[in-house]
């Protein structure tokens, strides 16, 4: 199993990221993803989920209506849209399968000006 992040990088606040995280080694289109993100002394945390089909997205409050979820199944790829981006929003972005427990090596996203 392989989930390998991309995306990330330096950004002023107010900028905008697209992550994108490439899946193999599992049924991808069978599973529902999420991203986590983990800030610099804080536990790594729950970001954004999506189902199987696309049918449902969740979010954590503090990206509601700045961070959008997609997945395109054809290409075994999770995205997560990043706008409005603020310094706390810095951090190490993973992708994960809901229910298995494989991690990839993550993407560092730093907001600053």
């Amino acid at each position: 199993v392989q989930l390998v992040e991309s995306g990330g990088g330096l950004v002023q606040p107010g900028g905008s990221l697209r992550l994108s995280c490439a899946a193999s080694g599992f049924t991808f289109s069978s599973y529902s993803m999420s991203w986590y993100r983990q800030r610099p002394g804080k536990e790594r945390e729950l970001v954004a989920t999506i189902t199987s089909t696309s049918s449902r997205t969740n979010y954590t409050d503090s990206v509601k209506g700045r961070f959008t979820i997609s997945r395109d199944n054809a290409k075994s790829t999770v995205y997560l849209q990043m706008n409005s981006l603020k310094p706390e929003d810095t951090a190490v972005y993973y992708c994960r399968a809901n229910g298995r427990n494989d991690w990839g090596q993550g993407t560092q996203d730093t907001v600053s000006s």
